[in-house]
């Protein structure tokens, strides 16, 4: 048993849906599946700033947007002093990738990401009904987009992409993934991060066989995988309650690791619990 203690941070006031987040160069970003913005929380001033995610051209509404509009921003990962935030494909509106330079937090031209998406589907033999991107990891130009098995086919897997993200053209191995079951329902990867040599990650079980629908939460697990061997290392159930759709490394010691985790309660209430999860090496 991997030894583990979860406990809530804070609590944000602004910003519902969390699906995902990055703490970088001391700051905390977040994302929300229904929202067409990037947050920034200052956990000292305790203050959320927002920078929108849609150019100019766009007149739609930028948050609580409805489910059939939704850009679905379900991954983040951070390149240097660049963020991209990715949608998670799982209709023709969700593949659409974001990226924000960060030194002046200006919204670069957004990456279409239909084309990479397909050939994503086609290399791995995934349908369209079970295609869900929901995490993204970076080393340098590897890149590592994990797909959530919450469609029909339950089909958990890592992308593994060595090129550059703007030219969408990349070398690719898919791992499939066998995650195990929470309280009875099959659990799909939401969110991981890279820690060195290793891929933390974190699966959330629903009971439903759809990308597109929400389902009854049965828990979240935390795992590890080897980006070597791609193999999984450990998997450990750290809630029973909670959908945790984001994590990202926070402190690290000599014995532990320690991450922020993010909580998508999948309804319109602006607000989000932080929760940190302390794990021994």
């Amino acid at each position: 048993m991997q030894k583990f203690h979860l406990e809530l941070l804070f609590h944000i006031i602004g910003i519902g849906s969390a699906s995902g987040l990055v703490y970088h160069n001391g700051a905390l970003y977040l994302i929300a599946d229904n929202s067409n913005m990037l947050y920034e929380y200052n956990m000292e001033a305790k203050s959320l700033s927002k920078t929108p995610l849609a150019d100019k051209t766009y007149t739609g509404p930028t948050e609580n947007i409805p489910k059939k509009e939704k850009p679905d921003y379900e991954a983040m990962a951070a390149y240097g002093n660049d963020l991209y935030i990715f949608g998670s494909g799982s209709t023709e509106k969700r593949k659409s990738i974001a990226h924000i330079n960060l030194n002046v937090k200006r919204l670069q031209p957004a990456i279409d990401a239909a084309e990479l998406y397909q050939t994503m589907m086609e290399f791995g033999e995934i349908k369209p009904e079970d295609f869900n991107i929901e995490a993204a990891a970076n080393d340098g130009t590897i890149w590592y987009l994990f797909n959530r098995g919450n469609g029909p086919a339950k089909q958990n897997g890592v992308f593994t992409l060595d090129g550059e993200i703007e030219d969408g053209a990349f070398q690719i191995v898919y791992n499939p993934v066998a995650l195990p079951n929470i309280n009875g329902a099959p659990s799909g990867f939401t969110d991981a991060v890279l820690v060195g040599e290793k891929l933390y990650f974190i699966a959330s079980a629903e009971k439903t066989d759809s990308t597109y629908a929400d389902g009854e939460v049965a828990g979240t697990l935390v795992g590890r995988m080897d980006t070597e061997s791609m193999e999984v290392e450990f998997t450990e159930v750290i809630s029973s309650k909670n959908k945790f759709e984001g994590i990202t490394l926070y402190k690290e010691t000599a014995t532990t690791l320690e991450f922020l985790l993010c909580e998508d309660t999948d309804s319109d209430a602006r607000e989000s619990d932080i929760f940190k999860l302390t794990i021994e090496k």
